[in-house]
C-alpha cells in the first residue's frame, strides 16, 4: 500500500541551524502516527514542511501522492493543521468561530451554521457555544481549535503538541477526541514530547533527535530494543546515591538513567531475580529504599538508551 506520507532525505536549514538533517518517514493512511522527541528536535519543522508552510532545503516529501513543493495547492486541500497555540478568535463565541472558518472554506451560511453546530455537539461544547472563547478552559480551547481544523473533514490532520499545558483531565479528553477522529478515517500525525501520549495514541512512532529519525516502530518495538525490564526505586536518603550507584555498577556492569529527583533510579535488569539481588545488596549495605517497581521499559527509558540523556532535559535552540 502506498504510504499516505513519505519523505526521503528531508533537510531544512534556517541560516546556520540545521532543523532537519535527512528525515525518512513512511506513514500508513488511516492511522495515528507519533513524532516523538524533546523541544528543538525537529518535530514541528517536519510538520510545517509536510503541511506546505515551509519548503524543504533538500530531499523530498510526498503527501497523499503529491509533492509538497510542486503540488502544494493540492496538498493544502486535503490536509489540516492544528498548531501548538490556539488559532481561534477569543472575542468570538465558539459557534461564531466555527461559522467563520466554515465560511472562509467556502461553505454557505446555512451549511456553515449546520457544520458548526455538528462539531460543537461532537466535541461536547454545545453548552458553551454562545460563550466567548476567552471564557473557555484550556481543554475547551484546545477542543474548539481541533474542531476548526475538521470543518472540511481532511484526509490528514496534523496535530502539533495537542496537549501541551493541559491538566490531566483535559489531556484525556483530547486523547479521546484524537482517537475518535482517527476512527472516522482521518490519518492523524501528532508531535509530542509527552512519552505517555505517544504510548497511548500512536500505532507507530518515530523518535527524532537533532533533526534525525533515530528510531521508528511500534511502542512495543521500541521498548523491546531497550530490554525486557526496568527497576524504578527511590532512596530514603539521596545522600546515599553514590553508594547505591557503586552497587549497581558492580552487579549490572553499567550505570543508571538520570532522574530529576536525586533519590530516584531507573535501572535495566534481566529479570525479577536480578532486581531482588540488587535490593538485597542495598539492605546489607544499609541503604534504605522507600519504594520500588519493576516492569517493561517506558519510552523515557527508550529515549535515554538511544541518546544517552532523558528527553525532558533537552532544551529548544
Amino acid at each position: 500500500m502506498t504510504p499516505a506520507i513519505e519523505t526521503a532525505g528531508l533537510v531544512k536549514t534556517f541560516g546556520d541551524t540545521r532543523a532537519l538533517d535527512g528525515v525518512d518517514l513512511a506513514i500508513r493512511g488511516r492511522s495515528i502516527y507519533g513524532l516523538l522527541g524533546p523541544n528543538g528536535a525537529g518535530k514541528t519543522t517536519t510538520i510545517r514542511v509536510l503541511s506546505t508552510l515551509v519548503k524543504p532545503t533538500r530531499g523530498r516529501a510526498m503527501v497523499l501522492g503529491h509533492d509538497v513543493v510542486a503540488d502544494a495547492a493540492l496538498v493544502r486541500r486535503q490536509v489540516s493543521l492544528t498548531g501548538q497555540y490556539a488559532s481561534v478568535d477569543e472575542d468570538l463565541t465558539g459557534h461564531e468561530n466555527l461559522v467563520l472558518v466554515s465560511r472562509l472554506l467556502g461553505l454557505s451560511w446555512r451549511d456553515a451554521k449546520a457544520r458548526a453546530s455538528e462539531l460543537l455537539g461532537a466535541f461536547e461544547l454545545s453548552d458553551a457555544a454562545g460563550h466567548q472563547v476567552r471564557t473557555y478552559s484550556g481543554g475547551m480551547r484546545r477542543r474548539i481549535d481541533i474542531a476548526a481544523s475538521l470543518v472540511t473533514r481532511p484526509e490528514i490532520l496534523f496535530l502539533d503538541e495537542p496537549t501541551t499545558g493541559l491538566d490531566p483531565r483535559s489531556r484525556n479528553q483530547v486523547w479521546d477526541l484524537v482517537r475518535r477522529v482517527a476512527s472516522d478515517g482521518t490519518t492523524v500525525v501528532l508531535t509530542t514530547q509527552y512519552l505517555e501520549e505517544a504510548d497511548r495514541l500512536a500505532e507507530r512512532m518515530a523518535v527524532i533527535d537533532h533533526g534525525r529519525v533515530i528510531a521508528e516502530g511500534t511502542s512495543r518495538d521500541l521498548k523491546s530494543s531497550v530490554g525486557t525490564n526496568t527497576l524504578h526505586f527511590h532512596l530514603a536518603n539521596p545522600a546515599q546515591r553514590g553508594a547505591a550507584q557503586a552497587i549497581v555498577a558492580a552487579l549490572e556492569g553499567g550505570g543508571t538513567a538520570p532522574e530529576s529527583d536525586p533519590g530516584a533510579f531507573a535501572i535495566k535488569v534481566a529479570d525479577a531475580a536480578a532486581a531482588a539481588e540488587l535490593l538485597g545488596r542495598f539492605a546489607r549495605a544499609q541503604i534504605q529504599v522507600l519504594d520500588f517497581s519493576i516492569g517493561a521499559p517506558s519510552l523515557d527509558d527508550v529515549f535515554f538508551a538511544l541518546t544517552g540523556r532523558p528527553a525532558q532535559n533537552e532544551s529548544a535552540p
